[in-house]
C-alpha cells in the first residue's frame, strides 16, 4: 500500500531545483527532480526566481520609427559564453479599483451651488467629483422642477436609508429567527423592499447569525404535480417535550406546498391519521392520490390497513414511497419545521405546542414565501389559483398592503367552473384554466 506521508526536501535540494528553474523553467525542473510542479512554483515565487529569457526565445522586435538606436546584443565573455541578459523589469501592479462614493442631498446641493457660481469644471476640481456626476445632478434637478422625478438635493441621506434597510432586515429576522438570508430577502421582496442577499447576510451576521452546516446530496430526479389536490404527501415528525414524545402528522399538497392538514398525538396511530385526513378532505376536497412511507399507521405488511381501506372507499390512489427522495417535499418541510419552530421555541406541554403549531401553519400557508414557488409566492397563492393576481399586485407596488389578500370566508377551492369573459368561454378545473382565450 502506497504511503500518504508528505515528502520533505532539504535546502540543498531546493537550491538545485531553483537553479534549473532559472535555466529551463518550472515544468522542466519539476520533471527533472521529480518534485510536484506546485511546490516548485511556490519555491520560485518565494525566492523571486524566474526563468531567464534567452536570445533564441525572444521574439523579434520591430525597429521603432524614432532615432533611438536598437539594443545591442550581449557581449561575449570568456570562452564564448554570453553575459547574463538584462533582468526583466517587474510587471506593474494592477490599478486598484475605485469605490464609488455616496453623497448626501446636502452635499450635492453645495456642489451644485459652486457649479452655478464658478462653473462645473472648477467645482469638480474643488470637491474631487467627476464632471459627469455634476452634469447628471443638474439634469435631474431640472426634471424635478418640471415634476418628472425626485430631486437629488432632497430626501433622506444614504446613511439614513442604510439604517432603515438594516432595521427592516433585523425586524423580519427577529419575527422569524428560523429563516435564512435568502428567505429574508424573499419576505422583504414581497413587501416591495429590494435588498441583495449579500447585504442581508452581512447585516444578519453582524447581529449574530451563523450559517448552518448542512450537507446536501444532489439529485436530478424531480417531479411536480400539475394542479392542486393532484397529490398529497403524508409523514410524521417526532419531537420530545421534556420526557414526553410527540408525533406531528403533516399533510402537504405537492403542487402548491400548502399544508392541508396536521395533527398531534403521542404515537403513530391510524386513528389520528384517519381523523386528520377526513378533516382535510372535508375542508379542501379529495385528492387524486396520496403518497407516504411504510409507517405502520399508513401501511400494513399483511392484509389491508385501515387507512388503505379508507382510500379505497374514497377512490383515492395510494402510493408507497420506496425511497425517502420520493417523499422529499414533506421531508424538507419537516426539516424546516424543526428549524423554524421546534428549535426556536421551548414548549412546556402538548397544549402549548398545538397552539404554536396552529399559528405557524397559518403563517406558513399565507405569509411565508417559498423558493419552489419562485420566491415571491406563498403556498396559498398557488393553491387557491391566485398566483397571477398576486404577482401583478407585487409588480404594481402593493408592498405592505398586500397582506393575505383573501377573506377567510372566501377561502374555498372551486373544483370546476365555466365563465364567459369578453364573450369567450373559459373552463377552469382546480384553479387551473383548461380552455379559453390566451392570457
Amino acid at each position: 500500500m502506497k504511503s500518504n506521508k508528505r515528502q520533505s526536501y532539504t535546502a540543498k535540494q531546493r537550491e538545485a531545483v531553483l537553479a534549473d528553474v532559472r535555466t529551463s523553467g518550472v515544468i522542466a525542473a519539476a520533471k527533472k527532480h521529480h518534485v510536484p510542479q506546485s511546490c516548485v512554483s511556490r519555491w520560485a515565487s518565494a525566492a523571486g526566481v524566474r526563468r531567464a529569457v534567452s536570445e533564441k526565445s525572444t521574439p523579434p522586435v520591430t525597429a521603432p520609427a524614432s532615432d533611438t538606436p536598437p539594443p545591442t546584443a550581449p557581449s561575449q565573455v570568456g570562452d564564448g559564453v554570453s553575459a547574463a541578459p538584462t533582468a526583466i523589469p517587474a510587471a506593474k501592479p494592477a490599478p486598484r479599483s475605485r469605490v464609488a462614493k455616496l453623497y448626501s442631498p446636502s452635499q450635492k446641493a453645495v456642489v451644485l451651488e459652486d457649479a452655478a457660481k464658478h462653473g462645473v469644471t472648477e467645482a469638480a476640481k474643488q470637491h474631487g467629483i467627476s464632471r459627469f456626476s455634476i452634469y447628471d445632478w443638474q439634469r435631474r434637478v431640472t426634471k424635478a422642477a418640471a415634476g418628472e422625478g425626485p430631486s437629488p438635493t432632497s430626501g433622506p441621506a444614504p446613511k439614513d436609508i442604510e439604517q432603515q434597510r438594516d432595521a427592516e432586515i433585523l425586524a423580519e429576522w427577529k419575527s422569524h429567527p428560523g429563516l435564512g438570508p435568502s428567505q429574508i430577502v424573499n419576505q422583504l421582496r414581497r413587501k416591495s423592499i429590494k435588498v441583495s442577499i449579500h447585504t442581508t447576510r452581512r447585516v444578519m451576521e453582524d447581529a449574530g447569525y451563523r450559517l448552518p452546516k448542512v450537507v446536501r446530496q444532489k439529485h436530478d430526479r424531480r417531479y411536480d404535480a400539475v394542479r392542486p389536490n393532484h397529490l398529497w404527501h403524508l409523514d410524521f415528525v417526532q419531537r420530545y417535550i421534556g420526557p414526553v414524545s410527540t408525533f406531528t402528522l403533516i399533510l402537504i399538497d405537492d403542487c402548491s406546498r400548502y399544508v392541508v392538514g396536521h395533527g398531534v398525538d403521542d404515537a403513530e396511530r391510524a386513528d389520528m391519521v384517519i381523523h386528520t385526513f377526513e378533516e382535510a378532505t372535508e375542508k379542501h376536497g379529495r385528492p387524486e392520490r396520496v403518497m407516504h412511507d411504510k409507517g405502520s399507521a399508513f401501511w400494513s405488511w399483511r392484509g389491508i390497513s385501515r387507512f388503505t381501506a379508507l382510500l379505497t372507499e374514497m377512490g383515492i390512489d395510494q402510493i408507497v414511497a420506496e425511497q425517502k427522495e420520493w417523499n422529499g417535499k414533506v421531508e424538507v418541510f419537516n426539516a424546516n419545521l424543526h428549524k423554524e419552530l421546534f428549535d426556536k421555541h421551548r414548549f412546556y406541554d402538548v397544549a402549548e405546542m398545538r397552539r404554536r403549531l396552529e399559528s405557524h401553519m397559518h403563517w406558513y400557508n399565507h405569509a411565508r414565501t417559498h423558493h419552489a414557488l419562485g420566491g415571491l409566492l406563498v403556498p396559498a397563492d398557488r393553491y387557491y389559483g391566485r398566483a397571477a393576481e398576486v404577482l401583478a399586485r407585487i409588480e404594481a407596488g402593493a408592498g405592505r398592503d398586500l397582506g393575505d389578500g383573501i377573506e377567510l370566508r372566501e377561502r374555498c377551492l372551486e373544483l370546476f367552473k365555466v365563465i364567459s369573459r369578453g364573450g369567450v368561454p373559459e373552463v377552469w378545473l382546480l384553479g387551473q384554466k383548461l380552455l379559453g382565450a390566451p392570457a
